[in-house]
């Protein structure tokens, strides 16, 4: 009987977690100007943002099949060059004619040297620069280490970070960084995207630091499968709901 209490004690705090990651909505909506933002999560750092007849896809990767009965995109935004950010198979697998892909200068490279030439429909948008499309407003965010043992991963400059200006909301999308400067002097921001995983971003402490400073109103965990396994997103929404301001919402983002 002893043995069989100790088991117990162990196992049902496991079933509990497990129960929990498996009721984790796959779906969010958020208010907004004139209707709503919906959040798809798709898998790790790919996602999809919808508003009235637009479709944003971030970071697709995992071909078509990952997007079955999703509207095609009009709007692709690309992070990084990394294959869990970048795949130009996917790419062309989801894209309409008309697609717009907006990327850094070091995707549109990869992109031209991995196909038959550069990918239609792509604007390049590099650090610190802004363009407005579909009549959406993005602002690329530079995403990059400050660890000294992380800082050959994503060095400064490379890759984007994204501030969507979408339905009256700015939605911020990490990619994969740090906790930098530029993360913490964000300002009025709706909707983060944050990402937390080892050795390749930052840890649960640092984003849950960054995010306490700069304030978004509603904060979503992401990215957050590393080298050693998941990262404690419910840790991170126990740091950052010390502020009352900031809601964190816990979505499925794996199987």
């Amino acid at each position: 009987m002893i043995r069989f209490l100790v088991c117990a004690l162990v196992v049902l705090p496991l079933a509990a977690s497990s129960v929990r990651a498996q009721h984790a909505p796959s779906v969010d909506r958020v208010s907004a100007q004139d209707g709503q933002i919906i959040v798809r999560p798709i898998r790790h750092a790919t996602f999809v943002l919808q508003y009235k007849d637009l479709t944003i896809y971030v970071d697709p990767v995992g071909g078509a099949a990952a997007f079955a009965g999703i509207p095609k995109p009009d709007l692709i935004l690309i992070t990084d060059i990394h294959g869990d950010h970048a795949n130009r198979q996917t790419v062309e697998a989801v894209r309409k004619p008309e697609t717009i892909i907006i990327c850094p200068q070091a995707v549109a490279d990869l992109f031209s040297r991995r196909g038959s030439g550069p990918l239609p429909g792509v604007r390049v948008l590099n650090n610190d620069e802004s363009i407005e499309v579909l009549g959406v407003r993005v602002t690329a965010i530079p995403m990059y280490n400050i660890t000294p043992s992380r800082m050959r991963f994503h060095p400064k400059g490379r890759g984007n970070g994204y501030v969507v200006e979408l339905g009256g909301k700015r939605i911020y999308i990490s990619g994969d960084t740090e906790d930098i400067q530029e993360m913490r002097e964000l300002k009025n921001i709706d909707l983060a995207f944050v990402c937390m995983n080892l050795p390749f971003t930052m840890t649960v402490e640092q984003a849950a630091d960054a995010v306490l400073q700069f304030k978004p109103k509603i904060v979503y965990p992401y990215h957050y499968r590393g080298r050693g396994g998941m990262s404690d997103v419910a840790k991170f929404k126990r740091l950052v709901s010390t502020d009352p301001s900031i809601e964190v919402r816990l979505l499925r983002w794996y199987p």
